[in-house]
């Protein structure tokens, strides 16, 4: 069942949601270069968000042992953190944050390349952040969240990439994973209208050569079944009637998307 939000719990689900962008805008690109490990780079976010007031939502989530998730290279999502996986020069990080704030919560993914890139990187890095706006631009009032998807979707087939189809979004606020689930790609039967009071997490998840994943045996780390690289960005949106309202953002940095390009 979709769960509609007051306004006052979209502004307690802002409030989380700026600390999320805090974290990944302002502290992850402070200390994300080589030579730091993942496990050192958890214990910031983790610090940064307790500092806040908040909680970090991912912390014990169904026995999830960490802060934040942490992927490199051809893991997709869920990667744990640990003080023995160091960051090197050309790698593809993937950082997912969520924050719980007065018993609400914010959802935010982005990819960053550490150093110097090939261009493919480039290109994928760059498709899956447009997918992402394009999916936003989607979530308005009377339309579906099939269209959602298929707005992410014609997005990443139209650069030549592959949508991954095992994970998806979802609703988001009260729990950290609610109704509806958001496909990556379209799907048929019945899809859910879009209605004002939706928060919802988009998260287009996408791979250089393949849309299959496996799962290691860490039980949590999903990578690409070929070994290809991957990259996710994800926003917490509230669904408004002005349209669709991005809450994991600090103030003019939505689109520069050249910030993701990490020197070294």
């Amino acid at each position: 069942m979709v769960i509609l939000k007051t306004k006052s719990e979209i502004e307690g689900i802002r409030k989380a949601s700026i600390i999320v962008a805090e974290v990944l805008d302002i502290v992850v690109p402070e200390h994300l270069r080589p030579g730091i490990s993942t496990g050192e780079l958890n214990h910031v976010i983790e610090r940064y968000i307790r500092s806040k007031g908040g909680y970090p939502t991912f912390l014990g989530y169904h026995g999830y042992p960490a802060a934040s998730c942490i992927s490199l290279n051809d893991e997709v999502v869920h990667g744990i953190p640990n003080k023995r996986r160091v960051i090197k020069e050309g790698d593809l990080v993937k950082v997912d944050v969520g924050v719980t704030l007065n018993g609400l919560i914010g959802d935010a993914a982005r990819t960053y390349a550490v150093g110097e890139v090939s261009e493919q990187t480039k290109r994928l890095m760059e498709t899956t952040f447009k997918a992402l706006y394009a999916g936003i631009e989607a979530a308005r009032i009377g339309n579906r969240i099939r269209d959602i998807s298929t707005a992410i979707y014609s997005v990443i087939k139209s650069h030549g990439f592959y949508a991954v189809r095992e994970l998806s979004g979802h609703g988001v606020g009260l729990r950290l994973h609610e109704d509806p689930s958001i496909t990556n790609f379209p799907q048929g039967g019945r899809s859910v209208r879009i209605r004002p009071g939706m928060t919802l997490a988009i998260e287009p998840m996408v791979a250089v050569g393949t849309w299959e994943v496996l799962t290691k045996s860490d039980g949590w780390t999903v990578v690409t079944k070929d070994h290809s690289l991957a990259a996710h960005f994800e926003h917490t949106i509230a669904i408004t009637d002005d349209g669709p309202e991005i809450l994991t953002v600090l103030e003019g940095m939505d689109l520069e998307f050249n910030r993701f390009f990490l020197p070294v």
